[in-house]
């Protein structure tokens, strides 16, 4: 009788930094499909942000890896940041794929991205190397969405990226949007305090 296969999550983005909107979502999926790990993975370059203005990969995994730290359910993979340039799906997961080929993995992302993964390039391979999950709120539904994707519902948390990196070079407190960790991580590398976001 062979083993069982591992069943690993893997929550790609930005992480510009990360928040507990971000590990709400890893926790959800993570208890309603029984997952063994998830993977957070921050991108080099998300294919539609190229003209962003992003903190350096080093602080988006140290602010990731800190994160995490206390949760044995959750690790980082630096897979995308350590390929480089822009980051695709389908380069994810052939990484992974090869880096766990005993493991199905499950592809964490929000349901409004799940309902255009027909934009994704080499969509037609994706399927073939993980199960897609769409992360939605309460009381939002896609019915675009193929029934083939699982939706798991998230408790509701208005935190963003973009609003954290603002309410930084608006001197508002961050603490509690972000794990503390985190909070004293930008505050000690005085990131976020230029620049302006679209």
């Amino acid at each position: 009788m062979s083993a069982q296969r591992a069943r690993i999550g893997v929550l790609g983005g930005t992480f510009d930094p990360i928040h507990h909107g971000h590990l709400a979502a890893a926790s959800e999926v993570c208890a309603a499909l029984r997952l063994d790990q998830v993977l957070i993975v921050p991108t080099a370059t998300q294919p539609f942000k190229r003209d962003s203005v992003t903190a350096s990969p080093a602080h988006r995994v140290a602010m990731s890896v800190k994160a995490v730290r206390n949760d044995a359910r959750f690790s980082v993979s630096t897979v995308d940041v350590d390929r480089g340039g822009v980051t695709y799906t389908i380069d994810t997961l052939r990484d992974l794929s090869a880096q766990y080929p005993d493991a199905d993995l499950f592809f964490i992302t929000g349901a409004d991205s799940l309902a255009r993964l027909a934009e994704w390039k080499d969509t037609d391979q994706l399927g073939e190397l993980a199960q897609f999950v769409g992360v939605t709120r309460a009381g939002h539904s896609f019915p675009q969405l193929e029934t083939t994707h699982r939706v798991v519902e998230v408790p509701s948390l208005a935190i963003s990226s973009t609003d954290v990196r603002r309410r930084v070079r608006a001197g508002a407190p961050i603490r509690y949007l972000v794990p503390a960790s985190v909070a004293d991580y930008i505050a000690t590398h005085e990131l976020y305090l230029g620049g302006l976001d679209d």
